[in-house]
């Protein structure tokens, strides 16, 4: 595990501490949290930006061809 020293603005840290507090958690906690969801957000990008340009339109269209053109059922109106 790696120490990390950070400057974070007093109305941050102000902010992180109540909730921490709220929460029962420690700002540690609440920091790696944080720094989790983050990159789970970016590879999350990441990974619909590579698999977006493996995609075809045109095989894309191809399927959507073959969907029956009828009318929804009642209750899926």
């Amino acid at each position: 595990m790696t120490t990390l020293s950070l400057r974070l603005p007093d109305s941050y840290h102000a902010m992180v501490k109540e909730i921490t507090a709220k929460e029962e958690i420690s700002i540690n906690q609440f920091i790696i949290s944080a720094v989790a969801e983050k990159i789970s957000a970016l590879e999350t990008q990441n990974y619909l930006e590579e698999r977006a340009e493996r995609g075809s339109r045109n095989k894309f269209m191809a399927v959507l061809s073959k969907v029956p053109d009828t009318k929804p059922a009642d209750y899926d109106r």
